[in-house]
């Protein structure tokens, strides 16, 4: 395997990885706001379950940017035409 295939490889394994850590975490984020909402405002499960789907609807947000930022820097650089 050559050098540039494992850098490309690593760059590969760091972006998924990335994705994950950023789904599961805002998911926690969410999660535990709405646990901590529940608990103070005695609404069990309600908040738990809104604040759970704006975690994972964040989390889906993290991966569609950082999805689009890893292809822009993928593509080839324009010429000054735009071509």
């Amino acid at each position: 395997m050559a050098n540039d295939d494992k850098r490309q490889l690593i760059r590969s394994l760091s972006f998924l990885s990335g994705l994950g850590i950023s789904m599961v975490a805002a998911s926690f984020i969410g999660l535990y706001f709405g646990i901590y909402l529940d608990k103070w405002l005695d609404t069990k499960p309600w908040m738990t379950i809104i604040w759970l789907g704006f975690g994972i609807a964040a989390g889906f947000r993290n991966i569609f940017i950082l999805t689009r930022r890893a292809l822009r820097e993928q593509e080839p650089p324009k010429d000054d035409d735009g071509h």
